[in-house]
């Protein structure tokens, strides 16, 4: 008697439909019952209601979604260009990789609070100023996990490139751009929701059109449907992006991660000169802000050159004050940042952890997921200040929220990276899904957490300062807004200075870690 075996992969294709519609139908539910839960409180608008909101102002919302929607692809592609011709240079020349960095470091710190008023002087009336927050929103997401992703390849792929007189180019094209494949397309997922979210802060800045302009009326009027219509058009659009290079990158990436066998190493550590590699990047950073402002022939009134923010600091006759008034801004900051970046990233690297072991909970953590980051956070401060008040916890939830998504989507994208040779190994001593996780998957994260992590220094800054201008009114974002709208642009740029460097602290003392840990656990990360 034959016996035939059926096929599961009509199956697998049904539930690949019928999880997500799963997940979906409880936040609907969920999102109901809140929504009836805090009714009369101007908080959170019903399903229905947003719906309504939608089929009403149609034509609105297309044409406020087609301006937005322009700005962030056109953002989208630049900052992407430009991140991958970075980690190229950077590859091809080691010797210019942590110059190249720092200095991508330092725009990417930048607050866009405080450069998009600046970029609306500089561009005048139109699209740049959303186009190029969008850009420079993402290039600096994509950079960090496709450079952690150009060196993750074994060293005998190389030694073979060697052996046959071929160079760093040649490595470049067989080797190391098939290895960042996946790292690459990790990264533009994280990009998509942050180029959206860049071109509307740039329409906050005085755009004509727009969904940020429709936003702030909304907001202005207490329009409650409105503003969580546009916030929910905002994040259908993100998923849809994450979606679609999620599916782009199963079709292209289809081969087995690598075993990557590499002995711990120390010997970079030593070769590392931290001191004069940031001497060489502020000299750098000094020299393109002034050349850019002597260029363009910028009026000193507005466009402040570093002898400027030197004076307003140390020298002018009220410089105490300014010292005093912005230390005292940057500490409101500090103590909301701080946790909510701890948050993020243990809520990120342990929701990834979860999915790992209990696949089945992915149909309803994966939309919630990317959901909250894809609603922008210019929408969701003042009603989450709204809801939780103008204290702490309001502040470090959003901040969290903004850690959360780019550290998830690393760290769900390096426990795929464990090698299927090693967890077959495993799997023949009888070992469990926690055993496995243990020993073979957590390491294999550990690059694209602390690539997470490094990225989420900037982002937490990002966060807490937006949730600070458009929420709190306090702190260092509230000063920077203040500052803008009063023409003090020596306050203004001292601010944007200050923050760049304390953020640059941050992430170098992220980076301190990282390396001492992964010449350990992935030697490869810091031997290349």
């Amino acid at each position: 008697m034959n016996a035939v075996a059926a096929d599961p992969a009509p199956s697998r294709r049904v539930g690949a439909f019928v999880e997500p519609l799963l997940g979906l139908a409880v936040i609907l539910l969920g999102w109901e019952l809140a929504a009836r839960v805090l009714a009369g409180t101007f908080i959170l608008a019903s399903p229905l209601e947003v719906a309504r909101y939608l089929a009403q102002n149609t034509g609105l919302m297309s044409r406020a979604l087609a301006e937005t929607l322009g700005n962030a692809a056109l953002g989208f592609l630049w900052g992407n260009l430009a991140a991958v011709a970075l980690a190229t240079v950077a590859i091809l020349w080691p010797v210019t990789q942590r110059t190249l960095s720092g200095l991508a470091l330092l725009v990417f710190c930048l607050p866009l609070v405080a450069t998009g008023p600046i970029l609306r002087v500089l561009y005048g009336p139109g699209d740049g100023p959303q186009v190029t927050l969008a850009a420079m929103a993402v290039y600096y997401t994509t950079y960090v996990p496709l450079l952690v992703g150009l060196r993750a390849a074994p060293s005998s792929w190389f030694e073979l490139i060697r052996s046959y007189g071929r160079g760093r180019g040649s490595e470049l094209v067989h080797v190391r751009a098939m290895a960042a494949l996946p790292y690459l397309f990790a990264g533009l997922q994280i990009a998509a929701p942050a180029a959206f979210l860049g071109a509307m802060v740039g329409e906050f800045t005085g755009a004509e059109r727009g969904m940020g302009v429709l936003t702030i009326r909304a907001m202005r009027a207490l329009d409650v449907p409105a503003t969580w219509a546009l916030a929910c058009t905002a994040a259908a659009v993100s998923i849809a992006a994450y979606a679609a290079i999620g599916a782009l990158a199963r079709a292209l990436t289809k081969a087995p991660p690598p075993v990557i066998l590499a002995s711990p190493d120390t010997s970079g550590l030593r070769r590392n000169k931290p001191i004069l590699n940031a001497f060489i990047t502020l000299v750098l950073a000094l020299a393109l802000w002034w050349g850019a402002m002597a260029a363009f022939d910028l009026t000193p009134f507005f466009a402040k050159r570093p002898g400027d923010v030197l004076e307003a600091l140390l020298l002018a006759p009220d410089a105490a004050q300014t010292r005093t008034t912005l230390l005292a801004a940057l500490g409101e900051t500090a103590k909301l940042v701080v946790p909510g970046y701890l948050a993020g990233l243990a809520l990120g690297a342990g929701l990834a952890t979860l999915l790992t072991l209990v696949p089945a909970a992915a149909a309803v953590a994966m939309p919630l997921a990317v959901s909250l980051r894809s609603v922008p956070i210019v929408t969701t401060a003042p009603l989450a200040v709204l809801l939780l008040g103008r204290g702490p916890a309001g502040t470090i939830t959003l901040v969290a929220v903004m850690v959360f998504f780019p550290t998830f989507v690393a760290c769900l994208h390096g426990l795929r990276q464990a090698p299927g040779q090693i967890l077959d190994v495993l799997r023949s001593y009888a070992a469990g899904p926690v055993a496995r996780l243990v020993h073979v998957r957590l390491p294999a994260m550990l690059p694209a957490f602390f690539a997470a992590a490094r990225m989420g220094v900037p982002a937490s800054v990002l966060a807490v300062t937006v949730v600070e201008w458009l929420g709190t009114g306090q702190g260092v974002g509230a000063l920077m807004a203040l500052s803008a709208s009063l023409s003090d642009y020596d306050m203004l740029w001292s601010s944007i200075v200050v923050v760049a460097l304390v953020s640059v602290l941050g992430y170098a003392g992220v980076a301190w870690v990282e390396a001492r840990i992964l010449s350990r656990y992935a030697a490869e990360q810091v031997a290349r």
